[in-house]
């Protein structure tokens, strides 16, 4: 009874966290049903959007929800009854903190810029694109259409007079950032300052505990089944599988726009499913440490270790652009802009003795470029937090 009443406890918790004082309302995109662009369900896409005000009033940033993805008929029917895949199952209000955040104290940079969390429904990174729907399953991947269809609706609500924009995401939606950046930047005004910014969407083309790519054939599925060739950037597509411009380290040498790099060297979310998925470790012998490397055996931590040598190589465009940013610490996290604790809070992760808000909005603005990579062992830097944060 003691352990219900504690669940029951962190779930209140949670729910002022999200839902709590200040909450920001759902806006429904109906108009946008008729265009096409809809979640997997059919139901019309969704967003939050909190008014800039002061002198944010014509600065955007858009920021898209993550939330892996789906690979065939039956998972996306799964998460088709979920807020995942449909508007219909998405809570009403949402507490906004860390870089969409609206104090001052703690989102110095952005805090009054119009905010806005652009709601993720289709299990695709917001790139599908097929136009038939089966009636046997009725399932829309749509994911493309309802990334342009809001796009579209903000500019009418004022971001085609913005000065200053972001696009940015976490996980899944990072990638998204990622992906869909350069058409952000063109749809933009050619005289506004205009920059992506990803928060553990740098997904690496990895060598799984067999040696092969399980995150390859993963990514492949969901291309396939959603479309989403013709919705990746065509200069990846042009001289690669469609697939292959799934992963940032093959999308970033051709992008034009500026992008900030947040990732942990020991992306919990990549341990557990590029690393090590449970469809390869057939014998669970890393069933513990890939959710907790204190848990590791020495030659486990010798493969963790080799993780993250792959991710330095994957990030090489990064370092290649000065115009890039990267933040990257040694935690074992996944997603760390989103709560003020970890943006800017006085415990949140540092590299090189900098927060990440610090280290974004001084990127963004000009004031001093940062590309950044910390100590190389997931135990090495105590502003770690001490477990790992999956959105």
């Amino acid at each position: 009874m003691g352990k219900l009443k504690q669940c029951w406890s962190s779930v209140l918790v949670l729910a002022m966290v999200v839902i709590g004082t200040g909450a920001v309302p759902i806006t429904y995109l109906q108009s946008a049903v008729a265009k096409g662009a809809v979640c997997l369900d059919g139901s019309a896409p969704a967003y939050h959007f909190d008014k800039g005000f002061g002198s944010g009033v014509n600065n955007w940033i858009v920021h898209m929800e993550g939330g892996g993805w789906c690979t065939d008929v039956a998972s996306c029917l799964k998460r088709k009854g979920t807020m995942k895949g449909s508007s219909k199952f998405m809570n009403k209000d949402f507490g906004f903190s860390g870089i969409l955040g609206g104090k001052q104290n703690t989102n110095p940079d952005f805090y009054n810029w119009n905010r806005i969390k652009v709601r993720y429904c289709d299990g695709s990174s917001f790139t599908g694109n097929v136009a038939a729907v089966n009636p046997a399953n009725k399932l829309f991947f749509r994911g493309a259409r309802v990334w342009r269809a809001v796009i579209d609706d903000l500019m009418a609500k004022g971001m085609k007079n913005a000065q200053n924009a972001i696009l940015s995401g976490c996980s899944a939606g990072a990638l998204a950032a990622i992906l869909h950046c350069d058409t952000f930047r063109a749809i933009l005004p050619r005289t506004a300052r205009v920059k992506c910014v990803s928060d553990a969407g740098y997904f690496i083309h990895g060598k799984d505990i067999s040696g092969g790519s399980y995150i390859q054939s993963y990514y492949s599925k969901v291309v396939a089944l959603h479309g989403s060739a013709k919705s990746l950037p065509l200069s990846c597509t042009s001289k690669m599988k469609p697939e292959l411009c799934f992963f940032p380290q093959y999308v970033v040498p051709s992008m034009r726009t500026p992008l900030f790099v947040i990732n942990a060297a020991f992306d919990s979310w990549q341990i557990k499913n590029v690393l090590a998925p449970t469809g390869v470790d057939k014998r669970k012998e890393w069933a513990n440490c890939k959710l907790d490397l204190k848990k590791c055996s020495a030659a486990q931590l010798k493969t963790v270790q080799g993780f993250r040598d792959q991710m330095m190589r994957a990030l090489s465009p990064i370092h290649s652009t000065p115009s890039r940013g990267l933040f990257l610490d040694s935690c074992h996290a996944h997603c760390q802009g989103g709560s003020a604790a970890s943006w800017s809070g006085a415990k949140g992760p540092q590299v090189a003795n900098t927060k990440i808000s610090k280290a974004v909005g001084n990127w963004f603005y000009g004031r001093s470029a940062f590309q950044k990579i910390d100590c190389p062992s997931p135990i090495c830097n105590p502003t770690c937090p001490a477990i790992s944060t999956d959105e």
